[in-house]
């Protein structure tokens, strides 16, 4: 009997550890966070206004029982407002711990007005430390204003100073063509000088897409993977594309570490 009564207690005690070692397993999974504008998450994210961005779909290629996925970017933003509203960038960064990836991928706002009385979004072309100093008429006081890259490398150093690993990705194209050719944007070029810059990852994500768009014709593209609102935002087609080709490239390029997490 008392054979019997130790055999049953070290059988639970077994499934005891077993059970406190696979939710030890899944409470300390890393997490991707995705930051970024409405190219990587159109509205809500759930396609609502026919409209998507990839980041809605890049957890699709991940094994999730791994690796969690946050999708936290937000239609809108560039990467000056994104980093400076404390709602968005400091409560992602609040979260950030030692082993996780955070994924960023602005540029398509980064164009807009330094200073005016819509959105004050605009930065500073290029990728230097130079600064303009403002009156934001949003926020009611002066505002420092950087380039585009200055904030990809704050974003970079915050990650970095959290343990984490910061990937870098230059924007998306445009459905805009000259010709057979799709037109290359010079932020792509900033991005990747930024995460050269700061030792980031860089996901050469304007040219994985364009390479797919000139391989499948100006046409094709048009129809495939852009609606009738405008050339930036794709449909789901669009951004289930650009979703896959970041998991090829994440699945070529082991160093930048999340290969390891896609689905087999």
């Amino acid at each position: 009997m008392n054979i019997k009564r130790n055999l049953m207690t070290k059988m639970l005690v077994a499934l005891c550890l077993i059970i406190t070692c696979a939710f030890s397993i899944k409470r300390d999974r890393p997490t991707l966070f995705v930051i970024g504008d409405s190219t990587v998450k159109n509205g809500r994210g759930d396609g609502s206004n026919g409209q998507w961005g990839w980041g809605s779909f890049i957890a699709e290629h991940l094994d999730t029982s791994s690796i969690r996925v946050e999708n936290r970017a937000l239609g809108g933003t560039s990467s000056r407002t994104f980093y400076n509203n404390p709602k968005l960038w400091q409560q992602v960064l609040d979260q950030v711990k030692p082993g996780d990836y955070v994924i960023m991928q602005f540029g398509h706002n980064d164009s807009s007005p330094i200073v005016d009385t819509l959105r004050a979004r605009g930065t500073i072309k290029g990728n230097g430390d130079t600064y303009q100093e403002v009156n934001n008429p949003l926020l009611k006081q002066k505002e420092m204003v950087y380039s585009y890259g200055f904030y990809l490398r704050r974003f970079v150093k915050n990650v970095q100073d959290k343990g984490a690993k910061a990937i870098i990705c230059s924007p998306i194209p445009r459905n805009a063509w000259e010709g057979d050719q799709v037109r290359r944007s010079d932020y792509a070029t900033w991005a990747q000088e930024a995460a050269v810059q700061s030792s980031a990852f860089f996901i050469p994500l304007q040219d994985l897409v364009i390479a797919q768009y000139e391989k499948e014709g100006r046409a094709l593209v048009a129809e495939k993977y852009f609606g009738a609102k405008d050339a930036t935002h794709t449909i789901k087609a669009g951004a289930e594309r650009n979703a896959s080709l970041i998991a090829n490239y994440l699945n070529e390029n082991k160093n930048i570490g999340l290969g390891k997490f896609l689905k087999k």
